[in-house]
């Protein structure tokens, strides 16, 4: 070994020794490290014994599981009890007391020797049975007769008509499903039709909470009787001579389900101080519209207390609330469909909840409901409901009131549809709805429809169009005289003489440059109206009209692949034309102004309108910027018809021959006014009666 190598040797030794020295432990690290261990074994101790525990069977466990087998075995003509599921096969009678066997893969096994803690089990088997018995034992304790429906297989009925398919599950006994027939998904290309309701997302149930059980329905099998092909009864008959039900009849040509709690013989099974009971309720509402900001907007949790207006929670993001009071009905809906639930007493109160759920591509939000009703368990229907699944139509919803037979007020489900403030929904359900209702009956294409309504409002707010026309006629032949004012005037200083003889020359000719405001602000409304219609109407859903798809949803002709703040990333194709339009008519509209040339921030605003619209609308259905597009055309139409029909020559003739006639002063008015300045002057002090006695008078004096 020579001496490098040795040398080597040494330094690696100094190094690892050197390692070892800096990073051995401390005598805290080794007390820490050996606590660790003696708490793991202790933990493991611990565990090993709550196995032994569990595994481990008393004396009392042998009369709480023969107690279970009378309370959910079935009588024999014996005498005796019998009780099975895929695991237990028991029998209790007076003679023999508790006989049967456990079975498992592994074979069966004497329940007794079980019981007695004898039976040759490795301990995997023997915690899986006495988790099987003790769990059976802790059902009837909890439970009492409504143990025995805890299991069983969970199956499916179905009512059904032309309109609606409803699936009831025996677990739970409650709707799991709701598919509308005449109406199908936007969202995806297949076009399947709309689950309103889906088992997995979807659940209700009525909770009884009481000092010493807590019941659920949604824990329960029920059984199912049926009634025909749009009846049926959800049955639990926890003992003999008592059942707790759930009839459901769907409406044979409706949307609606009657829902009734039948029971008898409730009185041994339930405390008898039991006065209320919970109603909860989950939904995850799903999306069905090709535009989700839109869809998300108008989804939301709506209520309505007895006697009082329809109320809801915020849409635009989380929300919850606490009510209390009388209220007739809840429900959950998006843009086009809902679900109601309508209690036939009241609900006494509620928690309300809703979540937006951002990221989820095939759903809006989450929707919760836990509602107390009154209850009395001596009832023979207990509480009686209606539910709605179905569309927002507005035909539909009205005829609620009438079929569903509440006469001490109505429903207002109506409210479930927003068309806006009450002027505006005053004229959508008085005029436009009814309209737009009537053409449908008969026209299949909505672009002509639409078409056909605008012609009809343009028809009824014809005069106030002509009278606006009329006024903007009657400036347009005063503007030489206006000119010359404004030659004469032309300082900056002089505007209030320029515009006190504007104004005499108005009054004397029989103009005003206002008399055209009154007429567009009386059709201001309409307008409004419409802009809430549209988006609400579900008669667009799905309709085709050129290129575009879907007439509730906006009319994409292509895709940024960017999006613009305030305005997408897509062009609306209608929204386009309909910025144009209005563009060209702002344009004639200012020109037929002749004072505009002194009002260029007028005029800049108005341009400035058609633009905003453009990133306001184009995030809207294309059926209202088609109407508007519309209404926009027609009015350029009338402007040139106008035009060429009024003769302005004779119009100016009669304004200047207006002009010449002297006005006279109304007696009514202007005696009041004398006599207010005689009485003015009088009161006056003598110094200022003198000064304003030398001072000249003025032509408005």
């Amino acid at each position: 070994m020579d001496k490098n190598t040795l040398t080597g040797l040494v330094l690696m030794a100094l190094v690892i020794f050197g390692f070892f020295w800096l990073t051995k432990p401390s005598e805290a690290d080794i007390k820490a490290r050996q606590e660790q261990q003696e708490q793991a074994a202790a933990n493991a101790l611990r565990q090993a014994q709550a196995q032994n525990e569990s595994t481990a069977f008393v004396a009392g466990d042998s009369v709480a599981l023969t107690n279970a087998v009378r309370a959910l075995g079935d009588i024999q003509p014996s005498g005796a009890y019998t009780f099975s599921n895929p695991r237990l096969n028991l029998t209790a009678d007076s003679i023999s007391g508790l006989t049967g066997t456990y079975t498992d893969e592994a074979g069966s096994v004497d329940i007794r020797d079980i019981l007695a803690n004898r039976a040759a089990m490795t301990h995997a088997r023997l915690a899986s049975a006495a988790t099987e018995i003790k769990n059976l034992i802790a059902n009837v304790s909890r439970y009492e007769g409504f143990a025995k429906f805890l299991g069983g297989d969970n199956k499916e009925i179905v009512l059904e008509n032309d309109l609606v398919k409803v699936t009831l599950s025996t677990r739970g006994g409650r709707v799991s499903q709701v598919e509308l027939k005449k109406y199908t998904t936007e969202t995806t290309p297949e076009k399947s039709n709309i689950l309103l309701f889906r088992d997995a997302d979807d659940n209700y149930g009525f909770r009884f909470n009481t000092a010493e059980q807590r019941i659920d329905t949604r824990d329960f099998n029920f059984v199912p009787v049926l009634e025909g092909d749009s009846a049926v009864t959800m049955k639990l008959e926890p003992v003999s001579g008592a059942e707790w039900a759930i009839r459901y009849v769907l409406n044979p040509d409706g949307y609606n389900v009657r829902m009734d709690i039948i029971q008898k013989g409730m009185t041994n099974m339930l405390p008898g101080n039991t006065s209320s009971m919970e109603f909860d309720w989950h939904q995850k509402l799903g999306r069905n519209e090709l535009g989700r900001t839109f869809e998300e907007r108008n989804s939301a949790i709506l209520y309505k207390y007895i006697g009082e207006s329809v109320d809801e929670l915020d849409s635009a993001g989380d929300d919850s609330k606490s009510l209390n009071g009388r209220m007739r009905w809840v429900a959950f809906k998006n843009q086009f469909f809902s679900s109601v639930i309508i209690a036939r007493d009241c609900f006494t109160s509620a928690e309300l909840n809703s979540q937006d759920i951002k990221k989820d591509p095939n759903f809006l939000k989450v929707m919760t409901m836990s509602a107390t009703l009154p209850y009395t368990i001596a009832d023979g229907t207990a509480a009686s409901f209606d539910f709605y699944f179905g569309p927002n139509d507005y035909p539909i919803l009205k005829s609620l009131d009438d079929k569903l037979g509440y006469d001490d007020e109505g429903l207002s489900l109506t409210r479930l549809i927003p068309l806006g403030w009450s002027l505006f929904r005053w004229i959508n359900t008085i005029i436009v709805i009814p309209v737009f209702t009537f053409l449908g009956s008969f026209i299949g294409n909505y672009g002509i429809i639409i078409l056909l309504l605008t012609l009809f409002i343009k028809l009824i707010i014809f005069p106030f169009t002509y009278k606006s026309f009329m006024s903007q006629a009657k400036m347009r032949v005063l503007a030489p005289e206006i000119k010359q004012i404004n030659d004469k005037y032309p300082d900056q200083a002089d505007a209030m003489k320029r515009q006190q003889e504007t104004m005499a020359l108005y009054s004397k000719a029989g103009a005003s440059p206002f008399s055209g405001c009154l007429p567009m602000m009386l059709q201001m409304p309409v307008l409004i109206a419409m802009f809430s219609f549209f988006p609400s109407a579900i008669e667009l859903r799905g309709q085709s009209f050129l290129w575009a798809h879907d007439l509730s949803a906006p009319d994409a002709i292509f895709t940024l692949p960017f999006s613009i703040p305030f305005y997408g990333n897509h062009v609306s194709l209608f929204c386009l034309l309909m910025t144009i339009i209005n563009i060209v008519y702002m344009k004639i509209s200012m020109q037929s102004q002749p004072t505009s040339n002194n009002m260029p921030g007028m005029k800049l605003m108005q341009y400035f309108m058609p633009i905003m619209f453009l990133f306001i609308f184009n995030d809207y259905a294309s059926g209202l910027s088609y109407y508007y597009l519309l209404s926009l055309l027609i009015t350029i139409i009338q402007t040139y018809i106008f035009r060429h029909v009024v003769d302005e020559t004779k119009v100016r003739a009669q304004l200047l021959a207006n002009a010449k006639k002297p006005r006279k002063k109304s007696g009514l008015v202007s005696k009041p006014l004398r006599s207010r300045q005689r009485l003015f002057s009088a009161s006056r002090p003598k110094k200022l009666q003198s000064v304003a006695a030398k001072q000249p008078r003025t032509s408005s004096d």
